[in-house]
């Protein structure tokens, strides 16, 4: 189990606690100046919506100005979990890396105080305009969700990250998050526009929305200065703030540092810094350096909220650094007053933050965790709650029994500095389901996710599933919290670590490939891995195959497995004759139960551990190809699982780093380049240039998969220069033709049609070169409806006795898809040097 990171100490003084949204999961205490920052913000009631399509799109350093400094209630709505981008960090990709990403924006609002909402959309990959992004979306419902995520969170304002007017100018999700944004500001306050979610919720109305300009969008900063700028509001965001010793850039760089998927790390800026707003709907600021001026963002907007004006005045001017819990009883006054609001929302929002105050002052330290990271249906487990009284002179405590949650004692008291530890039990219902994220617990279709509770649209992830109801006692007065259960554990490296509680199935069942590639009648081993969350016996594995395949049968040995044992289950699986695809789906039977699902942990120290339950399948391919490559280096780049499927064509994979590559290459038929590995390793590939050139020139073929254009010159991919470009054909439909229909990587071993380009996912390829030496021969050509044909998406050129390929194709996409014609090109590229000495046939000499 790996260490959640969270930040360093001095980070952890500019946190500000999460309200209505359940905090992380290794808390930092909060500092006395950070304590009474808190106080002040109860003294704002105004709220900012900044809305998006993406994770990494929003502007840290905005949400961190609004949030710290005008201690406005801050959100960042992202239209999308960012399903569709890269992975620096691992091979997870499309809806592990949703996973990954929203847990990435999630630690980011954790630094600059923001709180994270998401709609249904699915992020599909890139989109050149919204009209084909709200075609793939199901723009109506995406709308939807845009306008209760407003309802809900109620904005005084909302800025938009982009512009909706200049659609075809960036991504297509960027524009329609825009154009959304723009509709929603005007049904939001429209009882008949999606009536149904006033059922639990009520209408709301925006006073103003901006867009959140700069020089960028208006093409070089001499065109800028020269701009109209009467619309424009000029936003100072470069403040140093007292309470936590970093200035608002510093906070951000922290923020968008999270983005650690994405390699977005970026270092922090002081001094002084201007944000733009352009004004766009509602009322007109009454001053141009502030946003919300013109709006009433005191306690003077709610009924009754004088009253708590001057409780408020008295606990900040009271304040004693030296000795927050001297503030409690103020607290506790205020409190009080605003409990006795008439029911609203501000009167609950203000309630929360106080309630996390107090116990700030206090010092309290409140955790509920079990020894175990995961537990199976019908189990039971010992549960500790940990209470710790670090300021008061006495804290008296109930723990509330739930029908999954009982102590051996649930009243007590606590003098100062005295902690206890309560000793309970957890019970997993028999009918538990094992722990998933929300939006994936049914498929989706390419542009949405499913989610049937209406009341989670919004939400980033559900609740924990297990939680402590806990209060405290003063006087007449009772705080109450749920404490999420957790798993605690101490590493001898790392110290104390938490993450979350999962619940698991009693087996799980993982395929060791995600696709199994087969000549004509080829017999190949398909391997299970089995393993038990706890003790089973009498289990069978079983699969489900395409009728035209062949499993022999098997008679089966029951077998048993003790708690965390695993067992490799082999299949023989024998491929038809001529092409021929088809699902696979692996099941086990213990004890009259079915158990057909996998489950993927995902581990990173940059946030809590994630866990994925989904059906074990995997995809039986028989594209009826060739390969002639035996040996293939492999050079990884910015995470995919290309190297996977050249094993799963036959070629033995040998895996390295970009500087642990060796310096004789001269065992190996093909060295492959992984994704962007020029990009995020460019130091360490230019010292293999020489070895890549002599590797080439002596008879090796050298297959570069695509990189992006930033910062890499033209004489930097490989012997001969390629400039990039980024162009890209996103329609995985677009028509394909083939420029150099003789050229070798068509033809051997594999004969390459149109039809190999059927069944492509999410896009065609990216970052296409624009320009390359004379010896390449561009291969195919392809292009967007409406857009000039492109011929970079994949290049080949002999050089010495060998040959090198450039490709933009999305291989990295496609394979790991069971993508049949994708498997045939691999095949072919790889094989490219060896196909002339090994193949000499009349054929053959054709080439």
């Amino acid at each position: 189990m790996k260490n959640k990171i969270l930040l360093t100490c001095l980070c952890g003084l500019l946190i500000s606690s999460i309200y209505g949204q359940e905090n992380r999961l290794g808390d930092t205490p909060t500092s006395s100046s950070e304590i009474f920052h808190k106080i002040e913000k109860l003294g704002f009631l105004g709220s900012a919506l900044f809305i998006a399509a993406h994770p990494d799109d929003e502007n840290t350093r905005l949400i961190a100005w609004l949030d710290n400094k005008k201690m406005a209630r801050t959100a960042y709505l992202s239209l999308t979990r960012g399903d569709g981008g890269q992975n620096l960090i691992g091979p997870e990709l499309r809806e592990q890396l949703g996973m990954i990403r929203t847990q990435e924006l999630l630690e980011a609002r954790n630094i600059d105080g923001g709180e994270q909402f998401f709609t249904r959309a699915n992020d599909f990959g890139y989109s050149k305009d919204p009209e084909e992004t709200l075609e793939i979306w199901n723009r109506n419902e995406v709308l939807s969700d845009v306008v209760q995520v407003i309802r809900k969170f109620q904005p005084d304002i909302i800025i938009n990250r982009f512009d909706h007017r200049t659609a075809g100018t960036t991504h297509g999700h960027h524009t329609s998050s825009a154009i959304l944004a723009v509709e929603a500001f005007d049904l939001v306050n429209d009882p008949t526009a999606f009536p149904a979610q006033l059922k639990y919720g009520d209408v709301w109305k925006p006073e103003r929305q901006f867009f959140n300009t700069s020089w960028w969008f208006y093409g070089s900063e001499d065109a800028f200065a020269k701009a109209d700028k009467t619309n424009l509001l000029e936003i100072e965001d470069g403040d140093f703030l007292d309470n936590s010793g970093y200035s608002i850039g510093e906070i951000a760089a922290l923020s968008r540092s999270r983005h650690q998927s994405q390699g977005f790390g970026s270092s922090g800026s002081r001094g002084s810094s201007i944000e733009y707003l352009e004004f766009l709907k509602g009322t007109f600021p009454t001053d141009k350096s502030d946003p919300f001026s013109g709006i009433n963002t005191t306690w003077t907007r709610v009924e009754g909220g004088k009253k708590v004006m001057s409780k408020l005045e008295q606990v900040t001017s009271n304040y004693d650094f030296k000795n927050p819990a001297a503030s409690l009883d103020g607290l506790l006054d205020l409190r009080k007053e605003i409990n006795a609001l008439p029911e609203g929302y501000w009167k609950n929002i203000k309630l929360d933050e106080v309630d996390g105050i107090i116990a700030d002052v206090i010092g309290l330290y409140a955790k509920a965790y079990v020894n175990q990271p995961y537990a199976t249906a019908g189990e039971s487990i010992k549960l500790n709650l940990e209470i710790a009284n670090r300021a008061l002179d006495q804290l008296n405590y109930q723990v509330n029994e739930k029908q999954t949650i009982s102590f051996d004692k649930s009243v007590g008291s606590l003098s100062r500095n005295t902690s206890v530890t309560l000793a309970g039990t957890l019970k997993v219902l028999n009918d538990a389901q094992p722990s998933n994220p929300y939006y994936l617990e049914k498929e989706g279709s390419l542009g949405m996710y499913v989610v049937d509770n209406p009341n989670m649209i919004g939400m980033p992830e559900a609740a924990a599933a297990f939680q402590v109801p806990l209060i405290l006692n003063f006087g007449d007065q009772k705080i109450e919290m749920s404490l999420p259960v957790i798993f605690k554990t101490t590493d001898r490296v790392r110290g104390e670590i938490y993450e979350p509680f999962f619940v698991v199935p009693d087996v799980s069942i993982s395929v060791e490939n995600p696709v199994y590639v087969f000549g004509n009648n080829e017999m190949k081993n398909v391997s299970v891995n089995i393993k038990a969350y706890k003790d089973v016996s009498g289990v069978e594995v079983f699969s489900d195959i395409p009728k035209d395949w062949i499993q022999p049968k098997v008679k089966q040995k029951p077998f048993s497995l003790s708690k965390g044992e695993s067992k490799v289950y082999t299949f023989m699986i024998s491929a038809p004759e001529g092409f021929s695809e088809g699902a696979m789906e692996i099941y086990a039977l213990t004890n009259e139960r079915k158990f057909d699902r996998e489950v993927i942990n995902i581990e990173y120290n940059h946030i809590p551990d994630q866990q994925l339950v989904r059906s074990a399948t995997a995809k039986l391919v028989n594209p009826g190809l060739q390969n002639l490559a035996q040996s293939v280096a492999y050079i990884n780049g910015a995470g995919d699982d290309v190297a996977q499927a050249i094993e799963a064509l036959g070629s033995k994979v040998f895996k390295f780093e970009p500087n642990e590559v060796p310096a004789d290459l001269t065992k190996y038929d093909a060295v492959v380049v992984g994704i962007r590995a020029f990009n995020v390793a460019p130091e360490a590939m230019a010292n293999l240039q020489t070895r890549l050139d002599q590797f080439v020139n002596n008879g090796g073929t050298l297959v570069m998969q695509y990189n992006t254009d930033r910062g890499i010159p033209n004489d930097a991919l490989g012997p001969l220069p390629i400039s990039l470009s980024r162009k890209r054909v996103t329609d995985e439909h677009a028509a394909v033709t083939f420029l150099n229909p003789e050229n070798k990587v068509l033809n051997i071993p594999n004969k390459i049609t149109q039809k190999d380009f059927e069944g492509w996912v999410q896009e065609r390829g990216l970052y296409f070169p624009e320009k390359w030496d004379l010896a390449f021969q561009p291969i195919l050509g392809m292009n967007d409806k409406g857009e000039a044909q492109t011929s970079g998406s994949l290049l080949v050129a002999e050089y010495g006795k060998g040959h090198i390929v450039y490709t933009g194709l999305s291989l990295f996409r496609e394979l790991p898809a069971g993508v049949s014609g994708a498997y045939k090109l691999l095949a072919n590229m790889i094989s490219l040097s060896k196909n002339k000495p090994n193949l000499e046939t009349e054929e053959d000499q054709k080439f």
